[in-house]
């Protein structure tokens, strides 16, 4: 159906967002030397909203155009009737969306369900007009940009990142503004997170003159392209030909669909760390060594050797990872300068989970052991601390009982780390739950859990199942932490020391010559918080673990052996709302 110019039709939010895609089965025909491209969208849709749906917005990039839509019966398909118009949204790298509004012939009641067939096409080129419209410099917006379909480029060729960068497949969402702070990037997590129990089959081919494309990477996973047929007649250098790969259907996880294609095998690494598509010569030798200093942290935490090499594009732009595969420029930079980036991306190649807390949240952990390893734990806990801030401005202070929980929407504050889809929940608040582990559990417990769970396979599914890991790991009762810290938002303890006293022990038996400190702790938060207690004199130090209730006091005695001065309450390892270090100075008391 041709497209109606400058058609006027009013879409709500509440219709776009209402839409979840369930599953979607591509057919992809890419044509690079003409930035082409033509998909055969299957697409599963339910109605999640709360009243019936009379017709249905579905959002490609502003270079595509729809061709025709409609819904697949017993009978066969239905064409529907439907109009497409330009809607301005950075979701898109154009800054602009086609809409096509679909009128269905019967509601689509909530909790329903139906399948559509439908065809668009048109150009995927590089384009930075989100960027430029707001004031970014040219070249610095192209570096952010950098998706399109090319038959130019050296190792990588087409590079299509999905929902937040380039609208290549079909999404319904409200439109949303880089210069409304988190608003789009919070869109795309709330995607990524309702939509990762939908399955996704894709087949492409690629058109192409010269030597055949060597792969297809989608959603992280790579295929090798066969080629179907090519004119023997002609030289080799100016005959055409058709190269396909298909990836069977499965579920989407926490991420939006990216589709890669090479032009080249991989170079795998001494030891199969890494498998990087490059044209570089010898820029990988960096990158070897620096992934071998990584190593022995990550087998003495997360098991004896990766699931999986770690799948590194080499590629202009700003860095995209999706699990165990990045996207990069590879440089000649020093292995001690990339032993830190390589850390976090390494980590996902040796631990996967289906929960994004998790996934992410281990790898955020272990670029903090990093720090720790190499600088020292103060400097690991000034990041632990620095990122706090940026949480405890995300924390609602109060929370009513059951917010925060799955199915909230994002007009809802805060979000359990089960159901988050904000990267300051998944990746900073993980990170920080998975360092008070280590001291709750125990390291070792906790070291052991994680390499047992990358195993555990479908049990992964249960969101409960690394509680239930980490306390056979560590023989501890562990539920009360999960409860306020992962399974609801109770949002930041708020910690403040209530009373410090002090009397001298007695001048005879084991405790003679010290001192008794009594330390009452305040909890004005809504989460429950375990911290260390510390008194301290000089580099002379004692110290309790003390756990405080919400909107409770709490109370723990130190013997002290020495002249105490002060008492240090949290040492920034647990994030608060406000301070996550508390001093008080000890007032010594003879009697």
């Amino acid at each position: 159906m041709p497209e109606v110019p400058d058609a006027k039709v009013e879409v709500t939010d509440a219709e776009r967002v209402a839409l979840t895609f369930t599953g979607y089965e591509l057919d992809v025909h890419l044509t690079p030397a003409r930035a082409g491209i033509a998909v055969h969208a299957g697409l599963m849709v339910r109605n999640d909203g709360k009243a019936p749906l009379t017709r249905l917005a579905l959002q490609v990039s502003s270079t595509l155009a729809w061709e025709s839509v409609g819904m697949k019966t017993a009978a066969g398909v239905t064409p529907l009737k439907f109009v497409q118009h330009r809607i301005n949204t950075d979701a898109d790298h154009t800054g602009v969306a086609r809409e096509a509004v679909v009128t269905l012939p019967t509601a689509l009641a909530p909790g329903t369900k139906m399948e559509l067939v439908t065809l668009y096409s048109g150009t995927i080129e590089q384009s930075a007009e989100r960027l430029e419209r707001i004031g970014a410099p040219t070249e610095q917006a192209a570096t952010a940009d950098w998706d399109a379909i090319s038959a130019d480029g050296e190792g990588v060729q087409t590079a299509l990142r999905g929902y937040g960068n380039v609208l290549w497949y079909p999404v319904s969402a409200p439109p949303a503004f880089l210069g409304e702070g988190a608003k789009l990037f919070d869109s795309v997590g709330w995607t990524k997170q309702r939509q990762q129990a939908a399955t996704v089959r894709l087949r492409v081919a690629v058109e192409y003159t010269g030597a055949a494309p060597d792969a297809v990477y989608f959603c992280g996973r790579r295929q090798p392209l066969v080629v179907l047929h090519d004119d023997g007649s002609i030289p080799v250098a100016d005959a055409p030909g058709l190269a396909t790969a298909e990836f069977p259907a499965r579920p989407l996880g926490f991420r939006v669909p990216s589709l890669f294609v090479t032009d080249r095998q991989p170079i795998v690494t001494d030891g199969a760390l890494l498998s990087a598509v490059t044209v570089q010569n010898g820029v990988l030798t960096q990158y070897a060594t620096a992934a071998e200093k990584t190593q022995q942290l990550m087998m003495d935490w997360l098991g004896t050797s990766p699931l999986a090499p770690l799948a590194v594009l080499d590629h202009e732009g700003q860095p995209f990872e999706d699990g165990a595969f990045l996207v990069t420029p590879l440089t000649g930079a020093a292995p001690a300068e990339l032993t830190p980036v390589l850390v976090h991306t390494l980590s996902h190649a040796w631990f996967q989970s289906s929960h994004a807390w998790l996934d992410e949240g281990v790898a955020q952990l272990m670029s903090l052991l990093w720090v720790e390893t190499n600088d020292g734990r103060d400097a690991a806990l000034a990041q632990v601390d620095s990122a706090a801030h940026a949480l405890a401005l995300a924390e609602p202070e109060i929370k009513p009982e059951g917010a925060g929980e799955v199915g909230q929407s994002l007009d809802n504050v805060g979000q359990s780390l089960i159901a988050a889809h904000s990267e300051v929940y998944y990746r900073t608040k993980a990170a920080a739950v998975l360092w008070m582990l280590r001291s709750l559990a125990g390291e070792d417990a906790l070291k052991k859990a994680l390499q047992s769970y990358r195993n555990v396979g479908a049990k992964d599914a249960d969101p409960e199942e690394f509680e239930k890991v980490l306390e056979q790991t560590s023989g501890k009762d562990l539920k009360w932490f999960f409860d306020d810290w992962v399974y609801r938002d109770r949002g930041l303890p708020d910690l403040s020391i209530r009373h410090v006293s002090s009397r001298q022990t007695p001048d005879e038996g084991p405790k003679a010559g010290g001192w008794l400190i009594a330390v009452d702790v305040h909890n004005d938060g809504d989460a429950v918080a375990e911290v260390p207690v510390t008194v301290r004199s000089g580099t002379l130090t004692a110290s309790e673990s003390l756990r405080i209730p919400a909107h409770a006091d709490a109370a723990t005695r130190i013997v002290f052996q020495g002249r105490p001065e002060e008492v240090v309450v949290n040492d920034g390892s647990v994030p608060e709302l406000q301070s996550s270090e508390h001093i008080a100075k000890v007032e010594l008391t003879t009697e």
